[in-house]
């Protein structure tokens, strides 16, 4: 599962962890929902080991969503639309920016998200209190390079051309519709870190609401994956799930924070996985990366795999 396509950088992204994330998958799977779907790097993950072939990529921001969709199923007309963008950028390339910026705040149009995406600081969205993008270029680069651009996104197209259903809803409208085979797989915000508004989302969600919702999921039966809360060195991000959802919790290092490290501290990054009980009943004995795990306690199991950043340090 190495050197999987990616069309941009997103703070955020599984993309780092998804090979960790998949081990907890069924094997097979009628289709992977992702209610909080962002750059889709689970399913593209998904697609790629063949584990399914139907999902449902919903994310409350519109532009985003429709950006999939277009990277998806139109790869060449983004492919050329960013290649024309880029090769407006002028001697004042930030001056060039702030204008698509405008123009983006102003219609939505998702090819311009592209271009934003692709030149902004660490890949990260940033809104106003107005709901407006509002995130700084980097100054160092001019964004990746078309050639570049193309290529990951024509790699991305092919692992998720004609599986994909696109829609802008309100995560609690995605759960009700879920089907049985289906797979849900969340990544939502934090709501220990942004509660119900933050400026790096169009909008949090509130954590006892969440709480209902997986209540519900519960006594349907359904099957489904939560990336939630995490640490940083001693420092807790997000509040643990209550034990009264009775679900299993797996937490993964993924090694030390680089912005830690530029600061002179030995911090870790875990992250936590939460399985639902209709999926961590047959996880008595699980093989993970070559080392394996006997559950004893069935809240938490622990994967000491160093690979990646830990996103929630850094959303």
């Amino acid at each position: 599962m190495a050197n999987l396509p990616h069309f941009i950088q997103y703070q955020g992204s599984k993309r780092n962890l998804a090979k960790h994330i998949l081990q907890f998958f069924p094997k097979k799977v009628s289709r992977l929902v992702e209610p909080f779907a962002g750059t889709a790097a689970i399913s593209v993950a998904t697609s790629a080991s063949q584990t399914t072939q139907s999902f449902w990529l919903n994310d409350l921001n519109k532009p985003l969503i429709e950006l999939l969709k277009l990277s998806i199923e139109r790869p060449d007309e983004l492919g050329d639309f960013y290649l024309k963008v880029w090769n407006e950028q002028h001697t004042n390339s930030v001056a060039h920016y702030f204008e698509v910026r405008s123009k983006f705040n102003k219609t939505n149009d998702p090819r311009l998200f592209l271009y934003l995406l692709a030149r902004c600081v660490k890949g990260s969205v940033r809104y106003n209190s107005e709901g407006l993008f509002n995130q700084s270029p980097d100054k160092r680069r001019k964004g990746t390079r078309p050639e570049t651009m193309r290529k990951n996104i024509a790699g991305v197209s092919s692992l998720l051309k004609g599986k994909c259903k696109f829609t802008s809803l309100d995560y609690r409208e995605v759960l009700e519709q879920v089907q049985e085979g289906d797979l849900i797989y969340m990544d939502p915000p934090y709501q220990g870190v942004c509660g119900n508004r933050d400026s790096r989302y169009l909008s949090g969600i509130n954590f006892d609401d969440f709480v209902l919702a997986l209540e519900r999921l519960n006594r349907k039966g359904a099957t489904f994956v939560i990336s939630y809360d995490g640490k940083l060195g001693s420092k807790a991000f997000g509040k643990v799930l209550p034990e009264h959802l009775n679900l299993k919790r797996i937490e993964i290092e993924v090694g030390r924070s680089s912005q830690s490290t530029l600061l002179g501290k030995e911090e870790t990054t875990i992250e936590s996985l939460y399985l639902s009980p209709s999926l961590s009943t047959n996880l008595t004995n699980t093989k993970i990366c070559g080392f394996k795990y006997i559950d004893k306690n069935p809240k938490q199991l622990t994967l000491l795999e160093k690979h990646g950043e830990f996103a929630a340090a850094t959303r």
